[in-house]
């Protein structure tokens, strides 16, 4: 079912009344998020409560040449060597499997458990207003299992938090100078992904690799900025960027063996991460063009704003501690914007380099505000939940799991503030590429975490 941010009522309410109808008591908060409760089982009325949480939105993302419609279009999944996965858009996995779990243990009478309380968020992905909205007080169990996490056999006791930082400018508008021909120049191919999970990867950022191609350019020929459009969700890597330019009269078929040399550059560059890539050039029209002083300030700040990695963790090794994603980009003649999304496992962290970005925009009066700030989720090494998620996994898979730090925003640090003792662990299937087209949950992880998830609420007391 379509689920976009912001846009999950039909399948919101589609659940509510397949809760309804099933004889569990359930209702929408007034943020929007769905809670269900499901009696304990027969005789384990003493056990402890567990919220089992999950978000219902997922990032909508296509590739350019797919008609499909998020508004309307279910999402085309297919079968692929022990993958289920979606060629051309997201498949949804991030979190319709965690959802898919959560209404599994909720309609299995067979299981044996507490007082369970499911609660399924919205706008997850668009900036955790679900998460933010919840109001304290109305979940009863002080154990949860959050569903949302992509590595099988890895239990989740820590997450970053971050902010957003948008950027706005209004434009001055000129007409195409006199002898000056337009095209369109696309940089496309690149993987894309999520901006927290796989930022360390180094994977081209297409709004940076655009923007330094035009800088270049301008070294080579007068260059006038129609529009520049690159990236459509905050957190997702950018893997296309488009941009609309004026150049001297014959110049534009040239082009093409220009570009073919930057694209072999880039590509020699991202060997081995991010070789796809491409660049073309088109005809287009266009009747106006940027102010050279507003192309001067867009193009230079953009090449100038930080991408990628800032800091790695020395409290955790491996982990990313701070990093920001240049994530989307609309500039056109009268103006345009563009966001940055911060994460940091230090709320000082992120807050830092949020400043840094507003400071950088400021030195060409640029208005950058910082929005929707929102807390990490701090490790509990000693969470007595998660011994018994270690231990469950040992005896049921004979093997040891491990414990891990994610760097990115689950919406257990926003929940946790809410409810102060909370003890809270996160796992979920195998999940790849999840955040872009070709996104593929691994068939039998998700069959392991059903029954994890069985054996966990079996043995809570």
């Amino acid at each position: 079912m379509p689920r976009a941010s912001k846009a999950e009522a039909g399948l919101r309410d589609f659940l509510l009344q397949w809760a309804l109808a099933r004889g569990l008591a359930a209702a929408v908060d007034a943020a929007g998020n769905l809670i269900i409760r499901k009696p304990a089982s027969a005789g384990g009325e003493g056990r402890s409560g567990v919220v089992l949480q999950a978000h219902l939105d997922m990032v909508c993302q296509k590739n350019a040449d797919s008609g499909h419609d998020f508004s309307r279009d279910p999402i085309v999944p297919e079968l692929s060597d022990g993958w289920l996965v979606a060629e051309n858009t997201t498949l949804g996995g991030d979190n319709g499997i965690g959802v898919a779990l959560i209404l599994a243990a909720l309609e299995d009478d067979s299981l044996v458990h507490g007082p369970l309380e499911a609660l399924l968020t919205v706008d997850e992905e668009a900036g955790m207003g679900g998460a933010r909205g919840l109001e304290a007080g109305v979940l009863q169990g002080r154990l949860m299992l959050n569903l949302d996490t992509e590595e099988w056999g890895e239990f989740y006791l820590g997450c970053a938090g971050g902010l957003d930082v948008n950027v706005e400018r209004c434009g001055v508008a000129e007409p195409v100078p006199g002898g000056f021909e337009v095209v369109r120049i696309a940089l496309r191919g690149l993987r894309g992904g999520h901006s927290g999970v796989d930022i360390h990867e180094e994977r081209g950022n297409a709004i940076k690799l655009l923007v330094r191609v035009l800088r270049e350019l301008e070294a080579v020929t007068p260059l006038r900025l129609v529009d520049l459009v690159g990236g459509s969700a905050r957190n997702a890597l950018p893997r296309e960027a488009v941009a609309t330019v004026a150049v001297p009269g014959g110049r534009g078929g040239r082009l093409a063996g220009w570009l073919a040399g930057m694209e072999t550059s880039l590509r020699a560059e991202l060997r081995g991460i991010d070789e796809g890539l491409n660049l073309t050039v088109t005809v287009a029209e266009a009747t106006q063009v940027m102010a050279m002083a507003e192309q001067e300030i867009w193009l230079g700040s953009l090449h100038a704003a930080p991408h990628g990695v800032r800091r790695m963790s020395r409290q955790v090794p491996g982990v990313v501690e701070t990093s920001n994603n240049l994530g989307m980009v609309d500039v056109h003649p009268n103006g345009g914007s563009c966001n940055f999304m911060v994460r940091s496992l230090i709320g000082s962290g992120s807050l830092a380099l949020a400043d840094e970005i507003v400071s950088l925009w400021a030195l060409s009066g640029t208005q950058a505000e910082k929005t929707g700030f929102y807390p990490g989720w701090a490790p509990n090494p000693a969470s007595e939940l998660l011994k018994l998620c270690q231990a469950v996994y040992r005896r049921d898979f004979a093997a040891e799991s491990k414990v891990q730090v994610i760097h990115a925003g689950l919406e257990c640090g926003i929940i946790g503030d809410k409810y102060p003792g909370m003890d809270i662990v996160s796992f979920g299937p195998t999940i790849r590429g999840a955040h872009a087209p070709g996104e593929r949950v691994e068939i039998a992880s998700v069959e392991r975490c059903w029954r994890l998830l069985r054996g966990i609420l079996t043995e809570i007391r």
